[in-house]
């Protein structure tokens, strides 16, 4: 028989997680941040003592040791709670990125950076994007070559959350430079290698802030590389493999990214169902007209599905580091499809919910607009866009001889 309860443990940190989401997040606190662009350090640090910070890595090195079921629960309960994502992309790209930087670095860089992390003194994140690609990530143009015992970085990175902080708090970035040709054009993924690049690190210098429209309480930024010297002792695993760490960190956030949706998703469910009991038409409440009705039951209904997705592949996840019961690849089918159809749904559920709300929905004194604007953000491109995990989940089911880019190239 098949066993879908979570562990006495989960359900009492759930709960008192809620509770302390519920007592320091209510939808007033989650717009002022929104209003003012920043999320308070005390925010930052009550949810550091809760220990929720880059929970997965181990114990000995400051974390909780969790497992990655447990950090959905977390991302699940933080959607809920801010639904303008803001904490969630917080959370998630520190949990992710922080997973794989403290799996590779040096001791050296994870007392610097992965323990402050953990208790909110410093930030984490992940530095991919360029202004001529995102997805495409072979195909970046920052570059790394090694001088004796360093390596020195030129490059830039565009659309990178949490730079602001970064700068205020210290910290840095997973990045990935390439540091030596591809053997052949149609392994263009080798060649590249991680690092740890410390914001405050002498010829890195940040550009400017974007506006995004969404998700406002995170800051999104760039920077340059600019004859950077780095050690090697922040090199992340090894030369030339940087590119399948890089594919460990976005699956860990693309699976946490489908949680934070059934969370915010939910909570728009709840206030609907709220508001369309009292409100009143033609004579009796909206909530009575099948209309009605049958859109939220086919969200709820789809809700659950998702759910249940979405559970079962961050179990697959845990088996997967536990006891290498399914391979990375198998993982990542279920966890591309987590990312191709949450956030789209979490999507049609506010605008739903907002529609039943009529023109109230369409102000900004109804927190809905907030999850819209925030939940784009995951469409758009955050953690690979739609089509790329189309492209994972097609590639596993027929084969890599089927890809489609390499297809049409005749490899």
């Amino acid at each position: 028989m098949v066993d879908f309860s979570f562990t006495e443990e989960q359900e009492l940190f759930r709960n008192s997680l809620r509770e302390w989401c519920k007592k320091n997040l209510p939808l007033e606190k989650v717009r002022e941040i929104e209003e003012k662009q920043e999320v308070p350090k005390e925010i930052i640090k009550g949810l550091a003592d809760l220990g929720i910070f880059l929970m997965t890595i181990p114990e000995e090195h400051g974390g909780a040791g969790a497992d990655w079921t447990t950090a959905c629960i977390v991302a699940e309960e933080l959607g809920y709670a801010d639904i303008s994502i803001a904490l969630p992309v917080f959370f998630l790209v520190e949990t992710s990125w922080g997973f794989v930087i403290d799996k590779y670095c040096s001791e050296q860089v994870r007392e610097q950076y992965i323990r402050r992390a953990v208790k909110g003194e410093a930030f984490i994140g992940i530095s991919t994007t360029e202004a001529g690609g995102g997805s495409d990530i072979a195909g970046m143009k920052s570059t790394g070559r090694k001088e004796g015992g360093y390596w020195i970085l030129n490059g830039e990175k565009l659309y990178i959350s949490g730079t602001e902080e970064a700068k205020k708090w210290g910290g840095g970035y997973f990045l990935l430079v390439r540091t030596s040709p591809p053997p052949v054009p149609e392994k263009r993924h080798l060649g590249m290698t991680a690092f740890f690049l410390p914001i405050d690190t002498p010829g890195v210098e940040t550009v400017k802030k974007f506006e995004d429209m969404g998700r406002m309480g995170i800051s999104t930024g760039g920077f340059v590389m600019d004859n950077v010297k780095l050690p090697d002792s922040y090199r992340l695993g090894e030369e030339g493999k940087g590119f399948y760490l890089t594919m460990e960190g976005f699956d860990a956030a693309r699976l946490l990214i489908g949680a934070t949706c059934l969370g915010a998703a939910k909570r728009a469910l709840e206030l609907g169902m709220q508001y369309i009991k009292e409100r009143v038409a033609f004579g009796r409440p909206i909530a009575t007209f099948e209309g009605i009705q049958f859109e939220l039951a086919d969200d709820w209904a789809e809700l659950e599905a998702l759910r249940s997705l979405v559970y079962r592949t961050a179990w697959m996840m845990d088996m997967r580091y536990k006891q290498g019961k399914f391979s990375p690849t198998e993982v990542s089918k279920y966890i591309s499809a987590c990312k191709l159809k949450a956030p789209p749904f979490a999507f049609e559920v506010f605008k739903h919910v907002m529609l039943w709300f009529g023109a109230y929905g369409y102000t900004k004194e109804c927190p809905l607009e907030m999850g819209l604007r925030g939940i784009m953000s995951y469409m758009i491109g955050a953690e690979g866009t739609l089509n790329i995990q189309r492209i994972v989940i097609a590639r596993e089911l027929l084969g890599k001889e089927y890809i489609s880019y390499r297809a049409e190239k005749g490899s």
